[in-house]
């Protein structure tokens, strides 16, 4: 059974960084603080523990170090270092001190269901080692965080450029939208289970807001977030041209491109909306036909039966 299969795609990116010029040292150092950082807070406690849930404390925090490793290596203008920096820094620590709250109160000593699916994902596959797809799992969050979800930051950090151009400006009025929208989704969702419990009823469905129209607001705003990100970096990639050989400049290009991707699958099908749904549909008697009448992912008016 080839457990390594998944790490690929990110060992090809580590020698794409390996092979542009302008990337290769902060992407270099980058590659060693996401180890030091995933060796003391996800691969040991995993081994440890066999929970792959000390995911959700390194990823976050990975991408507090990108942003830190932005601001303090990167060449370019520095009102632009700064701005993205400081982006992947809200980014991950939000999500970081989150995720230390639940280690703290235990629940990260649990599997989370999207890991308890993970399991049951690999029994499909036949892989009986699991602590070997434990660690697999977890090295291709750290290459991640290692490769391509660094490409936006550090390919904006080499701009040098003073001014700014419309799509980065779009792309930061985007990304704001995007966490406006997934923060009236969290708290519609957060009043709801107050309702919800407050009423003392259970397993009931969220339809209220947002959740009218898609059944995973937030994990679309994440993805936006992302794909804000991206669209900040095409100006700056484009002005890499000059510097790199034309095939890294062309699959720097299509690495941007990949996060996007990347991102999806994740949100959708690998960590988000299928493993939740998954334990949704054995709970909440009416989720079926929830599912019946409103997307999973992007936002829509209901369908009528």
């Amino acid at each position: 059974m080839n457990y390594s299969k998944p790490l690929f795609p990110f060992l090809f990116g580590c020698l794409l960084l390996a092979c542009s010029s302008n990337l290769f040292n902060i992407g270099w150092i980058n590659g060693c603080i996401q180890l030091l950082l995933f060796g003391a807070v996800v691969f040991y406690p995993i081994w440890k523990t066999e929970k792959l849930s000390f995911v959700d404390i390194g990823w976050p925090w990975g991408l507090v170090c990108i942003g830190i490793t932005t601001i303090a290596l990167s060449p370019g203008f520095s009102w632009r270092i700064w701005g993205v920096g400081l982006m992947y820094i809200f980014m991950g620590g939000r999500m970081g001190f989150g995720a230390i709250q639940l280690w703290r109160k235990g629940y990260l000593q649990q599997e989370l269901p999207r890991y308890r699916y993970q399991r049951l994902r690999w029994e499909r596959h036949g892989k009986t080692n699991t602590q070997l797809a434990m660690q697999v799992d977890a090295m291709v969050q750290g290459l991640a965080n290692a490769t391509f979800l660094s490409f936006p930051a550090f390919i904006m950090g080499t701009n040098p450029s003073s001014s700014f151009s419309l799509v980065e400006l779009g792309g930061l009025l985007l990304w704001i939208a995007a966490f406006v929208f997934e923060s009236i989704a969290d708290q519609q969702k957060l009043a709801f289970l107050r309702k919800m419990k407050k009423e003392q009823q259970r397993n009931k469905v969220c339809t209220v807001g947002l959740w009218g129209y898609s059944r995973h607001p937030n994990y679309f705003a994440e993805w936006m977030v992302w794909n804000a990100l991206i669209l900040m970096a095409l100006p700056s990639w484009l002005s890499l041209q000059e510097s790199e050989h034309v095939l890294v400049w062309g699959l720097l290009g299509l690495g941007l491109l990949f996060v996007s991707y990347l991102m999806y699958m994740s949100l959708v099908h690998l960590t988000g909306a299928k493993p939740a749904e998954y334990y949704s549909l054995q709970k909440r008697p009416d989720y079926k036909a929830y599912t019946e009448k409103v997307n999973i992912f992007f936002p829509g008016f209901p369908k009528s039966k």
